[in-house]
């Protein structure tokens, strides 16, 4: 108990204690770590999107340079013959040339040919592919 006419004189509350800077400096590195994180997931998924859209445009060509050819020039091949070949840095294409067959296997399948492209690239250690199908029809 204080008695009556005693002041109570408190210490002069100037500069920072030591909790004081050890909460700011814990705070700081939550936001940083956050800031940081977001960045990281932001600039991976722009990269991935980046590498996808680019071997999409790869195959979108080939398909195009495949449909400018000649009927007798776009030949079917052996599946065991098929080779990836690199074309880009980075980026390698597969490409496929079958006779179509649909359901009813009466029809003459010479005069209709699917086209696939396949493009493989990696990110993050992992093989990741765009695949495009297309189907052209001899003109008679």
């Amino acid at each position: 108990m204080i008695a009556k006419g005693m002041e109570v004189k408190m210490k002069s509350e100037k500069g920072y204690t030591g909790v004081d800077i050890a909460i700011s400096v814990i705070v700081l590195f939550i936001f940083t770590s956050f800031i940081a994180t977001l960045s990281y997931r932001v600039n991976s998924s722009s990269k991935e999107i980046e590498l996808k859209s680019k071997a999409t445009e790869i195959a979108v060509a080939e398909i195009e340079m495949i449909k400018n050819k000649t009927w007798n020039d776009i030949t079917t091949e052996d599946p065991s013959e098929r080779e990836s070949t690199e074309i880009q840095e980075g980026y390698y294409r597969t490409i496929r040339v079958e006779d179509y067959h649909d359901i009813d296997s009466s029809k003459r399948s010479d005069i209709v040919k699917k086209i696939t492209v396949q493009i493989q690239y990696m990110f993050k250690g992992k093989q990741h592919a765009v695949e495009l199908s297309t189907i052209i029809a001899k003109e008679i």
